[in-house]
């Protein structure tokens, strides 16, 4: 990502007692997203393959036992799940490098406050503030 990607780095939202962003810090977030992101989409092309592997291979597994007909199918149900929650990451990952993009990156999705500059840097990610993540999680 290039730095007139997010020039406004200096406003985007911090907690109380927090430094505001640099465009340093905001480029290393950045930077790591986006190497995450390309990682899931080579894990996700990867998965692809194997999955599309495997379901030729169905055919030729006619003849198995039950026991080997189900350790497959359980094989096959494992690496789409595997592949479905790759797939929910990079779109978080997308939708954290859109946010920083648009200079929205670090308000809360929830209740709009700040998230927090080290819950950024920790967890790029992070949509939600502490808060609100905590109240998510106990529904």
């Amino acid at each position: 990502m290039t730095a007139t990607a997010h020039s406004g780095a200096s406003r985007l939202p911090v907690r109380r007692g927090e430094r505001r962003w640099t465009e340093a810090e905001l480029s290393r977030v950045a930077e790591r997203l986006e190497a995450e992101a390309a990682e899931l989409r080579e894990e996700i092309a990867k998965a692809e393959r194997d999955i599309a592997a495997r379901l030729g291979d169905a055919l030729s597994d006619a003849g198995d036992d039950q026991a080997d007909v189900g350790a497959k199918a359980y094989e096959r149900e494992h690496e789409l799940a595997l592949t479905y929650r790759a797939r929910e990451l990079l779109e978080q990952t997308e939708r954290a490098l859109a946010r920083i993009a648009s200079g929205t990156y670090g308000s809360c999705e929830s209740c709009g406050q700040p998230i927090g500059k080290a819950r950024l840097q920790a967890f790029g990610r992070a949509i939600l503030c502490v808060s609100c993540k905590q109240r998510e999680e106990r529904r």
